[in-house]
C-alpha cells in the first residue's frame, strides 16, 4: 500500500485556508483520490483542541511568553502527528491540514532570529525532520485578512493583535517561501481565482508526485 501524502495550507487570518482545504479535498476526490482526512493545527485531537482553546482564548489571561507558547504548540503537534497524521498516512489516506509547523515559525518567530533558533531546536527534538509533502501558502495583505475576519464576529487573542504583528508574521512567511520549493498563491484575489490557481498548482504537482 502506498503511503498517503501530507498537504498543508498556511497563511494569515483571513487568507481562506479552511475553504482552500475543503476545495483541495473535493478536487482530490474528483481526481481519484477518495480517501482523505481534513485536520486543523493546533487541534483535531481532544488534547490538541484543549491547547488550541487555551492559547486562543486564555480565560484567566495568564501572561505567556513565546517559549511557553512554542512548547505548548509542539506538545499539541507531537500528539497530533503521532496519533493521527502518521498512522493515517500509513493507511494510504491523504491528510490535508489547516496549518502546521510553519505557523509557529511565523507567529511565534516574529521575524526574530533568536526566536526562530529556539523554535528550530524544539522542532528538531520533537518532529525529527518530519515534513509535509506539499505546503501551500496563501498570501493575503494583513489589512485585507483582518477586514475579512472581523465580519465573523468575536475575535480570539491572536486575531486581536495589531497590524504590525501581522506584518511581521507575513514577513517571516515570505522569507521562508523564498528559500523553499513550496507553493505561493495570491489570496487577495476572489475565492474563484484562488481556487483556479489551486487547481493549476495541484494538477502540476500531482503529475510529478503520483
Amino acid at each position: 500500500m502506498k503511503k498517503g501524502k501530507f498537504i498543508v495550507l498556511e497563511g494569515l487570518e483571513g487568507a481562506g485556508k479552511t475553504s482552500a482545504c475543503k476545495y483541495i479535498q473535493n478536487f482530490l476526490y474528483n481526481f481519484g483520490i477518495k480517501k482523505t482526512l481534513l485536520i486543523r493545527e493546533p487541534g483535531s485531537t481532544f488534547l490538541s483542541e484543549k491547547i488550541r482553546k487555551f492559547i486562543k482564548f486564555n480565560p484567566k489571561n495568564e501572561i505567556l511568553n513565546y517559549k511557553t507558547i512554542v512548547l505548548l504548540l509542539y506538545a499539541s503537534r507531537l500528539h497530533l502527528t503521532d496519533t493521527i497524521i502518521k498512522p493515517t498516512l500509513k493507511k494510504g489516506i491523504w491528510v490535508i491540514s489547516d496549518r502546521y509547523e510553519l505557523s509557529t515559525f511565523a507567529y511565534q518567530g516574529q521575524n526574530s532570529q533568536k526566536r526562530i533558533n529556539f523554535i528550530k531546536k524544539i522542532s528538531s527534538l520533537i518532529l525529527k525532520k518530519f515534513y509535509p509533502n506539499l505546503t501551500i501558502y496563501l498570501d493575503v495583505l494583513p489589512h485585507i485578512g483582518l477586514k475579512r475576519i472581523k465580519k465573523r464576529g468575536i475575535l480570539d487573542n491572536i486575531e486581536k493583535n495589531n497590524i504590525n504583528f501581522f506584518l511581521k508574521v507575513q514577513k517571516t512567511y515570505l522569507k521562508y517561501f523564498k528559500k523553499k520549493e513550496n507553493i505561493f498563491i495570491n489570496a487577495n484575489l476572489s475565492q474563484n481565482m484562488v481556487q483556479k490557481n489551486l487547481k493549476h498548482i495541484l494538477l502540476k504537482w500531482l503529475k510529478k508526485n503520483i
